[in-house]
C-alpha cells in the first residue's frame, strides 16, 4: 500500500506488518542519499530506487543510506525484501509515533530515537523520529523530512583521518546518535534562558502571558520526558547487547551517550520542579495583588461608613432637628467629615494597613 495516512486510528483493522505511513505527511519529495566510504575513498550520490544499492553488497566499503521522507511506502518495502528486514520492523519505521527503543536481530539491529529541535521563530519544540538499521556493511537512516541534522557528520566524513572513516558501521551508528543527543543540550540551554526570564517576570510584574509561558514550558517538558527518558533504557540495552555488530570498543562510546542522556534527564526533572514552584509563585502573586486591591477598597469603604451614617441621620425628614436650623451646621458637618477621614487615614497608616 502506497497511501500515506496521518492518524494511527486509520490503520485500525489491518493485519500486523501492513506497511502504512502513520504520522505527519510532510510536503517534501522523498530523497535517498548514499554515502559509500572506506579509509581511502568517499562517494556521495542520490539514487531513485533501492535496487541501485545491491552492487554495494559485494564491496568492502561502509554504505550509509539516508532516506528523507517516509510517504513512499514502496521504498521501505523494497528495503525489507532486498535486505531481509522483518515486516514488523518496517511497520515500526513507518509509524512515527514510536517510543525510543532498541531491538536485536540475528543479522541487524533496529534503533528508534527522537531528534529534537527548536523552531527559529518562536518557542516551539519540533520532534522528528529517526530510525536506524545497523547491518554488517550498511547503516540505514530513516528521517521524516530533509534537514541539516547530519551536516556536521558529512564534514567529518571528508576527513580521511577521522575515526568515522576508519571504523565500522557500529561507530557510524554511535556518531549518528551522538549528534542527535548533542541537540538536546542546545535545547537545555534554551530552557535555562527561558525559565530565568520567567522567574524575573514573576518577581517584577507577572501577567497572564507569564502564566501562558509557564503552561507551555510545562507541556513541552512532558513531551520531552516521553522522548528522552526511554533513551536510558535504549542505551543500556545497547551496552548489554551481545551482537557481533557492536564491538566492545564501540560500547564505551555508547556509554558516553548514556552519560549525556542522564544529564539531560536530570535537568528536565529539575525543570519540572522549578515550573511547579513558579506556578505556585504566580498563583500566590496574583492572590497577593488581589488582596492588596481588596485592602485598599476596604479602607476607603471603612472611611465612608461613618460619613454615610452622619449623612443618613441628617437626611431624615423629622421636623424637630435643631441642627437643621443652625447657621453654622453645614460647615461644621464638613469639618466633622474631614476630621473623621483624616483620623481614620492616620489610624490605618499607623496599623500598616495602607
Amino acid at each position: 500500500m502506497s497511501e500515506s495516512l496521518s492518524y494511527a486510528s486509520e490503520k485500525s483493522g489491518l493485519p500486523p506488518g501492513s506497511l502504512v505511513h502513520v504520522g505527519e505527511v510532510h510536503k517534501y519529495e522523498q530523497k535517498i542519499t548514499v554515502i559509500d566510504y572506506n579509509k581511502s575513498s568517499l562517494n556521495r550520490r542520490t539514487i531513485k530506487t533501492i535496487e541501485e544499492l545491491l552492487p554495494y553488497k559485494t564491496t568492502d566499503t561502509i554504505t550509509w543510506v539516508i532516506i528523507d521522507g517516509l510517504k513512499d511506502v514502496s521504498i521501505i518495502d523494497a528495503i525489507g525484501q532486498h535486505f531481509d528486514i522483518h515486516g514488523l520492523v518496517l511497520e515500526d519505521i513507518l509509524n512515527t509515533h514510536q517510543r525510543p527503543k532498541f531491538e536485536e536481530f540475528d543479522d541487524y539491529l533496529y534503533i528508534v530515537i527522537k531528534a529534537i529541535a527548536l523552531a527559529a521563530d518562536k518557542f516551539n519544540v519540533e520532534y522528528e523520529q529517526v530510525s536506524l538499521l545497523l547491518l554488517d556493511k550498511f547503516v540505514f537512516t530513516f528521517k521524516e523530512k530533509p534537514d541539516a541534522l547530519f551536516e556536521p557528520l558529512f564534514t567529518r566524513l571528508n576527513n580521511d583521518k577521522s575515526h568515522l572513516r576508519n571504523l565500522g558501521t557500529d561507530y557510524l551508528a554511535y556518531v549518528i546518535m551522538d549528534s542527535i543527543v548533542d541537540e538536546y543540550f542546545s535545547l537545555q540551554d534554551t530552557f535555562d534562558e527561558l525559565i530565568e526570564t520567567v522567574e524575573d517576570e514573576l518577581l517584577t510584574d507577572p501577567s497572564a502571558q507569564t502564566l501562558n509561558t509557564i503552561q507551555k514550558i510545562k507541556r513541552e517538558l512532558i513531551f520531552l520526558r516521553r522522548s528522552v527518558s526511554p533513551m536510558r533504557e535504549l542505551l543500556a540495552s545497547i551496552q548489554r547487547c551481545e551482537s557481533p555488530l557492536i564491538k566492545d570498543k564501540t560500547k564505551r562510546y555508547f556509554g558516553d551517550i548514556y552519560d549525556h542522556v542522564i544529564r539531560v534527564t536530570e535537568a528536565m526533572e529539575s525543570y519540572r520542579d522549578l515550573i511547579s514552584g513558579m506556578l505556585d509563585i504566580y498563583l500566590s502573586s496574583v492572590s497577593n495583588k488581589m488582596n492588596e486591591t481588596m485592602k485598599v477598597l476596604t479602607v476607603f469603604a471603612s472611611i465612608f461608613i461613618p460619613l454615610t451614617f452622619i449623612a443618613g441621620v441628617y437626611g431624615m425628614n423629622f421636623e424637630y432637628m435643631p441642627e437643621l436650623k443652625w447657621r453654622w451646621g453645614y460647615p461644621t458637618l464638613w469639618m466633622i467629615f474631614i476630621g473623621v477621614s483624616v483620623f481614620l487615614l492616620r489610624f490605618f497608616k499607623k496599623k500598616d494597613w495602607l
